[in-house]
């Protein structure tokens, strides 16, 4: 099971993964999924299992985020 998360701005989905990269996590940039609206046309893939993680990750380095979603 994956996890998107959403973003505002294609500099912020770029930080993001950045972020989550160092702290060790998988993670992929891809297309935004059709069945999420979203300012900003790519999205970040990561392992579901993480989830909790991955909010704290990007609250703690201040990226924001449109939402996180199950896929």
């Amino acid at each position: 099971m994956n996890g998107v998360v959403l973003f505002h701005t294609t500099s912020a989905a770029l930080r993001a993964e950045k972020v989550l990269q160092r702290a060790g996590l998988v993670v992929k940039l891809i297309p935004t999924p059709r069945e999420f609206s979203s300012d900003c046309g790519i999205a970040l893939q990561f392992e579901w299992k993480d989830v909790a993680r991955v909010q704290q990750l990007l609250e703690d380095a201040r990226v924001e985020c449109a939402g996180i979603a199950q896929r």
